[in-house]
């Protein structure tokens, strides 16, 4: 079968280890960059707009999520090469994701959830459901931080090993690596979804 033929293709293990390399080096320099943002504010050039981002950003997650959903279908599918595809696309996704949301954040100051309303005023009603609101955005927030930081390498480890053809390691980690990367993708809309009122 001609899907199976895909899984007898000879692990490449020299190419593993220099990409396993690579990724090291390129988690470290995201790693240091998402750091540097929180410390750097660096001004844009006049006319400049860059307050299209955050949907952007919350549209890649989305879009990251559904190709990860139809990555899996794709696997249980036995359908590799389609498998491939997708998941390229969603590595693709959350690359441009990354850079664009550094280049952001170099750029503008975060956003607090229940900073204010639009009359720049809250009443104690509006604190009171804000502060119950904030909770749940703040969980949220924090275990798609975390977990993005986390996982991060791991998710180039997964592709790399698949990508090299140690298709048995790459199962292994996949089965745990994907629904924490699914988790990051899918809480990265619903903290905008809650965040944008104060935008």
């Amino acid at each position: 079968m001609a899907t199976d033929n895909f899984l007898l293709k000879t692990p490449n293990t020299k190419a593993a280890k220099q990409l396993n390399l690579l990724a090291w080096i390129v988690t470290v320099a995201v790693l240091f960059l998402v750091g540097l943002m929180r410390q750097v504010s660096l001004p844009l050039p006049n006319g400049w707009d860059l307050s299209f981002l955050p949907p952007f950003h919350a549209s890649l997650n989305a879009l990251t999520a559904v190709s990860l959903i139809v990555a899996l279908v794709f696997i249980k599918q036995r359908n590799f090469k389609a498998h491939r595809a997708a998941m390229t696309v969603a590595i693709v996704l959350s690359a441009m994701f990354l850079l664009s949301y550094v280049a952001y954040h170099f750029t503008h100051n975060s956003t607090i959830y229940g900073d204010f309303n639009k009359d720049g005023i809250l009443d104690a009603t509006e604190k009171a459901s804000i502060g119950s609101a904030r909770t749940l955005y703040l969980v949220l927030l924090l275990s798609h931080i975390a977990l993005a930081a986390i996982i991060f390498p791991f998710i180039l480890f997964t592709y790399i090993r698949a990508f090299t053809n140690q298709f048995t390691r790459h199962k292994k980690m996949a089965r745990w690596v994907y629904p924490f990367w699914l988790y990051v993708a899918i809480t990265g809309p619903v903290v905008y979804w809650m965040l944008r009122p104060f935008y």
